[in-house]
Order: structure tokens, then C-alpha cells, then sequence
């Protein structure tokens, strides 16, 4: 072999292995997350569609009328739509939940999370169930902008309804735990980012808040893989949150920590102008962000807010809708007792079945009531 010919080859074998290896390694690496990423939200949306439409989702099962798609924005499409539960086995006024649907804020609706409010609703709330715009078409704020907008619908229209306007509490899980924790922000910090200060001068605070397993600092989801050792596809799904909802840097507009990051405003030394509400907080304790809830509640403790941070032990993330699951009943438990010592609701002292009400026993409807109703 010349030694032209030597060379040719370990130049040819230098380039495959410092330039096309590496090259057909990232094509491999983006076309599996983009495959996930496809199987991943196509299999959401679908179970959440399925599960609004099989018969346990018949509102009337649990003694709750829905008043569904209200504008809150004027002239916006369904992105901007919301779903009102109330009792109707009591009459009002009923204290408020505004719920905020969770799904990496790029997936899932009010239609998917109707078992969440009917939870609320059937324990004799008043539930303003949201949509809001979805990354990545819609990355930060536009999210935060639309439950801004849903808070001051809820301060303004709730009565009509119904709703006893000095009784609100803010609830969500996973990504709506973020935008919980971030419309409280709003409500008690004066930021100049002008959706939240138009929040702000509206003048009222949550009693409440329930901000469920929520990732509560977007900007830096490695973190997760530098703390523990979570599976590529688990990271990768974190890592997509980031990309997709907040692909910037993670300082807000006057150098102070963006609200895509709720948590980096309540660990700062900046001061809110009105006390931050109550916070109660569950999360499973086999949730790969479970950090995040037990930041929260540190970083609220030295503030002196009130806050109660639950984890269950084995529990995945989201567990709460996992209806039939021992500790999902028992963090749905804790919920609303937690809630009740802040704004009693009326609540159903026999926890009656409606489901034997019903002429017809149908198993799958009776059996997804028995979980709400226990």
C-alpha cells in the first residue's frame, strides 16, 4: 500500500469518525425525541379526549351542572375558553376554584382535566375550569397571559355564576402548578411585566393555592440530570418543556428572575407588597421534579407564609389523577381539608353514590363515580 493511499484512508476514516459519526448520532438522537415526542403527546391528548367522553364524565352523575366554552378573552377561540362547574344540590354563594389544567404547557385542556374539577365541584365549589394557549405555537408568556386574563374573568364574573368572589382559590398540577404559583406572584409582587401588573392593581390575593408537582424553574431543566440519575427519556421529556415553553434566558425584564420560573422570584430577596396566600403542595414522592414542590416549600417557610408540602411515597407525577390510587385519595383528602380551614365548603356528609341513583348500572361509569365520590 503506497503511502498516498495510507493517508487518503486515515484521512477517510478521521472524517467518518469526527464528522459523520457524530453527525448520524444527532440525526439518531433528534429523530427518537421527535418520535417520542409524537407518541408521547398524541397518546395524551387522546387518552385525555377519551376520558371526557366515556360515560363517567356525565356531570349529572355527581349532582354538578357544567356551563361549558366562555369566552374570557373577547373575540379568542377555544385556546381561550373556559368550562364553569357548580353544585346544584345547594345554593350559593360557593367559594371558588380556578383551576389550571397541567401538560408540559404544550399539551392537555379543560376537557382533559374535567375529573379534576369535578372533584372540587362535587365537595361544593365553584370551578372556573381553563384553557390557555399552548407551547411550542405559543411559547412564555403567553401561557401566564391567558391565566392572568382568566383571574381577572374570575374577579369580575364569578358572582354571576354563582361564586362568592371573597373566596377564590388557585389550583393546578405539573405545569399548571407553575402558572398557580406565578398568578400568586403576580397577585402580591409588583412586577412590570404588564399582564401581571394589571393582576396586581386588580388589588385581591388568592386565599388559597394548591400548586400540585409543578416544575417550577424552566429555564434550567438539566438540573434534574445532575441531580439524579433519571432515565435519557425521562430528561428529555424535561428538557422539552424547556425548549418549548421557555427557550430564553431565565432573567425577566428588569433583571429580576423571570415568572417562567415562579421558584427563582420566592427564593430572591425581593420583598412582595402583600402577604403571599397559604400554598398547599402535593407531590409523589417517585416524581422525577419532586425537588422542585420541596424547594417550594422551603423557600416559602423562610418567607413566614403558610404552606404545607405533602409527598407521597412511591406516587408518579400528576398521581392526583389517578383516582382509584390510595394516595390519591388520600393527597384529594388533604386537599380539601387543607382548603376547608382556609374557606369551608359544603360537602356531602353522606358522600352519597350517584350512580345508584341512576336507573341503569353501567360498571365503567360506576366505578369511575365510586373513585370520585370515596
Amino acid at each position: 500500500m503506497s503511502y498516498s493511499s495510507l493517508a487518503d484512508r486515515t484521512t477517510t476514516d478521521l472524517t467518518v469518525k469526527t464528522k459523520v459519526l457524530p453527525a448520524l448520532r444527532t440525526a439518531a438522537r433528534t429523530w427518537t425525541r421527535e418520535l417520542t415526542r409524537v407518541v408521547f403527546e398524541q397518546s395524551s391528548s387522546m387518552l385525555g379526549y377519551m376520558g371526557s367522553i366515556q360515560p363517567g364524565a356525565n356531570p349529572e352523575l355527581y349532582d354538578v351542572e357544567v356551563v361549558r366554552n366562555i369566552p374570557y378573552v373577547e373575540g379568542a377561540g377555544e385556546e381561550n375558553f373556559l368550562d364553569v362547574y357548580r353544585p346544584v344540590t345547594h345554593s350559593g354563594p360557593w367559594p371558588v376554584v380556578l383551576y389550571i389544567h397541567g401538560g408540559s404547557f404544550r399539551i392537555m385542556s379543560k376537557d382533559s382535566h374535567w375529573m379534576m374539577a369535578m372533584a372540587y365541584a362535587r365537595r361544593g365549589y365553584l370551578v372556573v375550569n381553563v384553557n390557555y394557549r399552548l407551547a411550542p405555537r405559543h411559547p412564555y408568556p403567553a401561557a401566564l397571559q391567558d391565566v392572568s386574563k382568566a383571574w381577572l374573568w374570575v374577579l369580575r364574573n364569578a358572582h354571576r355564576f354563582g361564586g362568592d368572589p371573597s373566596r377564590i382559590v388557585v389550583a393546578g398540577e405539573s405545569a399548571g402548578g407553575n402558572l398557580a404559583a406565578a398568578l400568586a406572584i403576580e397577585t402580591t409582587f409588583a412586577r412590570p411585566e404588564p399582564w401581571a401588573r394589571e393582576v396586581f392593581e386588580a388589588g385581591r390575593v388568592p386565599d388559597a393555592v394548591v400548586a400540585g408537582c409543578g416544575i417550577l424553574q424552566v429555564s434550567d431543566p438539566e438540573r434534574f440530570g445532575r441531580d439524579s440519575s433519571l432515565p435519557a427519556i425521562v430528561l428529555d421529556r424535561i428538557l422539552e418543556v424547556r425548549d418549548g415553553y421557555y427557550p430564553k434566558e431565565s432573567v425577566g425584564p428588569d433583571g429580576r428572575p423571570s415568572l417562567a420560573d415562579p421558584l427563582l422570584v420566592l427564593e430572591s430577596d425581593e420583598r412582595p407588597a402583600r402577604a403571599l396566600p397559604p400554598f398547599f403542595v402535593p407531590v409523589g414522592g417517585a416524581d422525577p421534579i419532586v425537588s422542585d414542590s420541596i424547594r417550594l416549600g422551603e423557600a416559602l417557610e423562610r418567607r413566614g407564609s403558610r404552606v404545607e408540602v405533602r409527598v407521597y411515597a412511591g406516587e408518579p407525577h400528576a398521581f392526583t389523577a389517578l383516582t382509584w390510587r390510595r394516595q390519591a385519595k388520600a393527597a384529594w383528602k388533604d386537599t380539601h381539608e387543607f382548603l376547608s380551614s382556609r374557606l369551608p365548603a359544603w360537602i356531602d356528609p353522606l358522600r352519597s353514590r350517584p350512580a345508584e341513583r341512576m336507573k341503569r348500572s353501567i360498571p365503567v361509569r360506576d366505578w369511575i363515580v365510586d373513585r370520585l365520590a370515596a
